[in-house]
């Protein structure tokens, strides 16, 4: 019996890094997952991949193609995730995008890619999943449903290269907050947790965007910098946020809520 075992939880931006990192993790912990993803090719081959990884458990995966931003479709696969597999436990509002752009270049287009995807997209999620699990009967733990959000080392502080995704990522903070005292009367969490630098495709393409910009003269100068405060000594790897986040997801943290973890090896101490 794992820690997750049996809850439904659905994990969005999970194509690829962080997020098929905390579903695969839910997953070998006993949860019933639905990878979500804009690429809905891509996120497909993930579920596939992890229904012939799981054997006898295939039928614990499903996967769905999401634009977070778009109501009727996180709506949609809410509602399928509750069809197949009877509810929704646990919501992971994981998907992200990032665009470096030196500040005083920073576009009205950027800022609302960003705060659209990160921001709008986070709400909705939030809204649609409390939606559905305040339909629910609450578990054994006098719970109806947790929702996990995803911050940023970002939300702690701005830097100059990427300020819209700094300011979505306080938004993700403020919106784990206002949610959490909004949702408790209906039994239900939100916590949130913050990654530092962490080594995935998503941070490849900054790496080529911050030198693009002119903000990096060679390939992994910026993760260098960036890295170079970290008290553990070393950037994260996908792995190291899942621990985490399947303790989020647990009974372990039901008495949690509004709450956002750092899992960033020390790089801010706040």
């Amino acid at each position: 019996m794992g820690r997750v075992s049996d809850r439904v939880c659905i994990v969005t931006g999970a194509a690829q890094g962080i997020g098929r990192a905390i579903g695969e993790a839910l997953l070998d912990e006993g949860a019933r997952v639905c990878f979500a993803d804009i690429n809905g090719a891509k996120v497909g081959e993930v579920a596939e991949a992890n229904r012939t990884r799981l054997n006898g458990r295939g039928g614990a995966v499903s996967s769905a193609q999401v634009d977070v931003t778009d109501r009727a479709q996180v709506r949609a696969m809410i509602a399928q995730t509750a069809e197949t597999f009877g509810r929704v436990d646990v919501m992971f509002n994981n998907a992200g995008v990032n665009k470096p752009m030196n500040f005083m270049d920073v576009t009205e287009e950027n800022w609302n890619f960003i705060m659209g995807v990160n921001g709008l997209g986070c709400m909705i999620g939030m809204q649609e999943a409390a939606r559905q699990m305040i339909t629910q009967d609450r578990g054994d733990d006098g719970l109806r449903g947790k929702i996990v959000n995803t911050a940023s080392v970002a939300s702690r502080q701005g830097f100059d290269n990427v300020a819209p995704y700094c300011a979505s990522k306080f938004a993700v903070v403020s919106l784990t907050q206002s949610g959490a005292r909004d949702l408790a009367k209906h039994d239900i969490t939100v916590t949130g947790f913050a990654p530092g630098v962490v080594a995935t495709e998503m941070w490849e393409q900054v790496d080529q965007d911050l030198m693009n910009i002119g903000a990096a003269n060679r390939p992994g100068q910026a993760m260098e910098e960036f890295s170079a405060e970290i008290l553990r000594g070393r950037v994260a790897g996908p792995g190291d946020i899942t621990g985490t986040t399947t303790f989020l997801a647990s009974r372990d943290s039901d008495y949690m809520t509004g709450q956002i973890v750092m899992i960033d090896g020390g790089m801010t101490l706040v």
